[in-house]
């Protein structure tokens, strides 16, 4: 299993990239922002609306200015490990080379990385006549990679009893630009059905002769307008679509935010990159009832020791107000994705919490 990425976004210089933030940052931070520390951050552009709802419920009860700069994952990766920026988001937890950097610049105590986003892939349909579907892992993969072409294939009647099938032509629907969702689904495809995904993962679509749409938006319309589609989409975005069920073990699951966050609960933490660290190899081939394995799961980072006491004071708090039940139910009212659940949040408390200075006079 490999870790997951999105943002392949360029690198803006610091400055122009805090004055995107400030501008961004509304008028809760201004209200704030002469009674209090200023705190910068940037990264996926993915969190974005996760990132704004997070800021508005602190800042209500918290003075000071928070800053994110929706620069893309790389880039808030680079500028965190940098020194550019006080926290980051990212799609992707840190590689080999970045936990060095990071831990450079984090000094004593190390870095903090935990999961704080996470957004389920939907798999979406419009058939005449179809309502639900139920798809396995290889039957998916098969029908991506173009070797399952009719929709009354025995392959898809076998697990759909009872369903009036149509004897119609299947319209794969991908994404023509370069996108995390399209890897985070190619890393599903290749760990739970690897002998019909031959692919090497990357985020770029590597099946020609279907249909290409740019966006997220891009690929709902074109599932909506055509006939015979399916395609792969942020589930938020979702609307009226006929959604699979993907199967998983012995049962077929349906999206829901408990069954996408519970894929964390069974994937192993990745090991030897620090206390403080919770990157998780997904288990997207997991077996375990009731997870739904196709998701994208993103990072909040920070330092364990900054030189600012009130910084420090300041990161620590906004990023436990950002795991808290209250913070990961406002992220899913506002940008849809699913809160982690209890069990996790009780882990990753304690890398928040490390959160401090050792120049308490600062």
């Amino acid at each position: 299993m490999k870790r997951s990425t999105l943002g392949r976004a360029f690198v803006l210089p610091t400055t122009a990239a805090l004055a995107f933030g400030l501008v961004a940052c509304g008028s809760a931070n201004e209200e704030g922002a002469a009674s209090g520390p200023t705190v910068n951050g940037a990264g996926a552009s993915s969190q974005e609306a996760a990132q704004n709802a997070w800021r508005t419920g602190f800042l209500e009860n918290n003075d000071g200015t928070i800053n994110y700069d929706p620069v893309g994952s790389s880039g808030g990766r680079e500028q965190f490990t940098n020194g550019g920026v006080d926290f980051a988001g990212s799609d992707a937890y840190l590689d080999d080379k970045e936990v060095k950097a990071a831990q450079e610049r984090c000094g004593e105590g190390g870095f903090v990385e935990v999961p704080a986003y996470v957004s389920p892939v939907a798999l979406i349909t419009n058939i005449e006549g179809v309502d639900s579907l139920k798809l396995k892992p290889e039957t998916i993969a098969k029908i991506f990679n173009q070797k399952i072409t009719k929709w009354n294939d025995p392959e898809i009647a076998a697990t759909n009893k009872g369903v009036n099938l149509p004897d119609t032509r299947i319209v794969p629907v991908n994404r023509a630009d370069g996108s995390g969702t399209t890897e985070n689904f190619a890393e599903y495809l290749k760990a739970a059905a690897p002998e019909q995904w031959p692919h090497e993962v990357s985020d770029e679509w590597p099946v020609d002769g279907g249909e290409a749409a740019q966006g997220t938006s891009g690929v709902v319309q074109a599932v909506k307008n055509g006939s015979g589609t399916i395609g792969y989409a942020d589930a938020s975005q979702a609307g009226d679509l006929t959604t699979v069920e993907v199967g998983v073990g012995d049962e077929f699951v349906k999206y829901s935010p408990e069954a996408a966050s519970a894929v964390l609960d069974v994937s192993e933490r990745v090991e030897g990159r620090g206390e403080h660290s919770f990157a998780f190899d997904l288990a997207r081939d997991t077996k375990e009832s009731g997870t739904y394995p196709i998701v994208l799961v993103s990072y909040v980072l920070a330092c364990s020791n900054y030189d600012n006491a009130d910084k420090a004071t300041m990161v620590k708090n906004y990023l436990n107000y950002v795991v808290s039940a209250e913070g990961q139910k406002a992220a899913a009212e506002q940008a849809g994705s699913a809160p982690i659940s209890d069990d996790l949040r009780s882990k990753v408390k304690p890398a928040v919490e490390s959160i401090g200075s050792s120049n308490s006079g600062s």
